[in-house]
C-alpha cells in the first residue's frame, strides 16, 4: 500500500472516531461468514438473523473468495491482465486481489474501493504491495463512478486494459440507482481487452431460500440486497465477450469435483470489453 500524508491519517481518524458501530456493515458481516475477526456485536447479530434464512451463507461467501482467487489469477497468467480495479473490496483477508496478481506479476497494479472507514483503516495498515508493482486504496461509494475513476488514474493506466472487480456488489445497488448505468459508465472508461467480473445473487435460483434471505438482510439494518434474474445479470454484460461458462452458478466456474457447498447459490460472470 502506498503511504498516506499525515492529512490523511488525521482525516481518518477523525472518521473513525464519530465511527458508529451499532450499524451493521456489509463487510463486515461477510468478514464474519468467512470467519474473520473483524466485526461488532451489530455486524454479528444482524449476520446470525440472514444466516437464520440461509445457513449455508458462509459457505457461499467461501466459495465466491474462491473464485476470486481464481479468477484473478486466471486473468493475470492466461490473459496478461495487468491492472484491477477491486470495487466493493471488503476487509482484507488471506489472498487478496493483489497478493494473487503479484504473486504471479510482480509488476501488477490493484486499486481497490470500498466505502466503510474500517475496512480502509484495515487496508492502509495491511494491504502491502510488491516493490514492482503498485497498490492503493480509495474510500467511495460505487455509486460515485467519476470519484473512483478519478482516483485510481493515479495509479493505473486506462489505455491499457484493466479487470474491474465487481464482487458481491451490485445486488445492493436498487434499480433507481442505475446500476446498469454505473457498469456501463466503468466499463466506457477502460480500454478494448478488459475485463468485467461481476458476482451477483441470482432471484431464479433456490428462489425460496434467496428471497427469504433478502427478506431478512433487508430487516438486518445493513444495506437493501436485490437479488436479480440470470436474465437481468446478463444484461450487466451487454456488449461484452463473455468468457468461460458464461453468467452461471460459481459450482460451474470450479474444476470439476471441487465445487463447494452452497457454491450454486451465487451466480458469477466475466466479460471481455472487444
Amino acid at each position: 500500500m502506498t503511504g498516506s500524508p499525515d492529512g490523511e491519517t488525521d482525516e481518518l481518524t477523525e472518521k473513525l472516531r464519530g465511527f458508529n458501530t451499532s450499524v451493521p456493515s456489509p463487510a463486515r458481516m461477510w468478514n464474519y461468514w468467512v470467519g474473520g475477526k473483524d466485526h461488532f456485536a451489530a455486524d454479528r447479530e444482524a449476520a446470525d438473523k440472514v444466516m437464520a434464512a440461509m445457513p449455508s451463507l458462509p459457505a457461499v461467501a467461501r466459495s465466491v473468495r474462491h473464485f476470486l482467487i481464481d479468477i484473478v489469477r486466471t486473468l493475470t497468467v492466461d490473459y496478461s491482465i495487468r491492472q484491477f480495479l477491486d470495487i466493493g473490496t471488503g476487509l482484507p483477508t488471506a489472498d487478496n486481489t493483489h497478493d494473487v496478481a503479484q504473486r504471479a506479476a510482480p509488476e501488477s497494479r490493484i486499486v481497490y474501493v470500498d466505502y466503510d472507514p474500517v475496512v480502509l483503516a484495515h487496508a492502509r495498515a495491511l494491504l502491502a504491495s510488491s516493490p514492482e508493482g503498485k497498490t492503493d486504496y480509495i474510500q467511495a461509494d460505487v455509486r460515485d463512478t467519476g470519484k473512483i475513476l478519478t482516483a485510481a488514474a493515479r495509479t493505473l493506466d486506462f489505455s491499457k486494459p484493466v479487470a474491474i472487480l465487481l464482487i458481491a456488489v451490485l445486488h445492493f445497488i436498487p434499480d433507481e440507482d442505475d446500476p446498469y448505468g454505473i457498469v456501463a459508465k466503468l466499463m466506457d472508461a477502460v480500454p478494448s481487452g478488459s475485463y468485467l467480473v461481476i458476482v451477483h445473487a441470482p432471484s431464479d435460483r433456490h428462489p425460496e431460500e434467496m428471497a427469504e434471505q433478502a427478506r431478512a438482510y433487508n430487516e438486518s439494518g445493513a444495506e437493501r440486497m436485490i437479488p436479480r434474474s440470470q436474465e437481468e445479470i446478463l444484461r450487466f454484460f451487454t456488449g461484452l465477450e463473455l468468457i468461460g461458462p458464461g453468467v452461471a452458478p460459481l459450482s460451474d466456474w470450479m474444476p470439476p469435483g471441487h465445487a463447494d457447498p452452497g457454491s450454486d447459490k451465487a451466480v458469477a460472470g466475466v466479460g471481455r470489453k472487444p
